[in-house]
């Protein structure tokens, strides 16, 4: 069986599995004080032009939004986001838990506009409400469309008027940077947010991600917040050795943005490949997520031989499922699933 189910149930990018063995036998200090977690770090910031930056490194998606949201806001501030958002639908409530609201906005296509935003503000004007602090915005998004540089510089911008804080969820940044549509540099992020964190889960890791703190505000004391949280690895070379492995070489010719472009490359064909056998998709993805439309005795045939995620079911009999492709995608999988449609 074939499966498009998600881009981190295989184990990790033959470069990173080859580091971890190499290094298999090594004594270093505990909890990133470590020479690799030193030496990613320094790769991290070369390649995304932000040599002042904190770089923190954790070992899942969730444990860092939380980590990171419950560190950055006061007691009675929110974040924003779209309805779609990771931390409003897929993290049980963990931002909620640490005492914060989620403030949702529609959006069809997972993207979050400025005006989005000032509906958000708008809406809690005083202190009988929450108050919105910081916009959440994943890229790409939660149904694999991306950021331009001109939209993540107007939400930039608004911030600025708003007095927001501008954090970006990149569990999936290395398909959005590697998109034949993308226009952002590594460098515009730091450029355009107080914080981001770079995924490695999604992107050729066994597990972790690199969190990046731009905001001199937000830098103190927060490995006092992940240690608090559980985030604080007594192993922690074992994330420096991931992330030194996926960075090496250079921005250009890293494993991590390779990845990304491979799996974008597979992902394009597939969704070119059902766009031509005639079917519509929930969105146009230019990244490693696809969302075909298909009746439901279609899906009910496909599931037999392929795995992946339904994303929505509609009244008429259709079903959009969602393909995801990863660094273990074969092309052989891309071309059963056209051939069975």
């Amino acid at each position: 069986m074939y499966t498009f189910q998600n881009d981190y149930s295989e184990g990790c990018h033959p470069a990173v599995l080859e580091a971890l063995t190499r290094t298999n036998y090594d004594h270093t200090s505990g909890y990133g004080t470590d020479p690799y977690c030193e030496r990613a770090r320094a790769l991290i910031r070369e390649a995304f032009g932000c040599p002042g930056a904190d770089v923190h490194f954790l070992t899942g998606g969730t444990q860092v939004n939380q980590t990171a949201i419950a560190a950055f806001l006061r007691p009675w501030e929110a974040a924003v986001c779209t309805n779609l958002g990771h931390i409003a639908v897929h993290e049980t409530g963990a931002i909620e838990a640490t005492g914060h609201k989620v403030v949702t906005c529609p959006s069809e296509d997972g993207i979050l506009t400025p005006e989005m935003v000032r509906a958000a503000v708008a809406a809690h004007p005083d202190e009988h409400m929450v108050k919105p602090k910081l916009v959440y915005i994943s890229n790409s998004t939660e149904v694999g469309t991306i950021y331009a540089k001109a939209q993540l510089a107007a939400l930039r911008k608004t911030c600025g008027e708003l007095g927001l804080y501008l954090y970006l969820d990149g569990a999936r940044l290395g398909s959005a940077l590697a998109s034949k549509e993308n226009d952002l540099s590594p460098a515009d992020l730091p450029a355009l947010c107080d914080a981001f964190y770079i995924g490695g889960t999604k992107n050729g890791a066994l597990f972790g991600e690199a969190l990046v703190i731009v905001n001199d505000a937000l830098k103190p004391d927060f490995r006092y917040g992940v240690k608090q949280r559980g985030g604080m690895l007594a192993k922690g070379r074992l994330l420096g050795v991931q992330f030194e492995a996926l960075f090496a070489g250079g921005f250009e010719d890293s494993a991590w943005l390779s990845i990304g472009r491979y799996e974008n490359g597979l992902a394009q064909k597939l969704q070119d490949g059902i766009v031509k056998a005639g079917y519509p998709l929930l969105v146009r993805s230019p990244s490693n997520q696809v969302f075909p439309i298909f009746p439901d005795k279609l899906v009910e045939k496909l599931a037999g031989e392929f795995k992946f995620e339904v994303q929505r079911r509609f009244p008429d009999g259709q079903t959009c499922i969602r393909l995801v492709t990863s660094w273990a995608t074969e092309e052989a999988a891309v071309a059963a699933f056209l051939k069975e449609i």
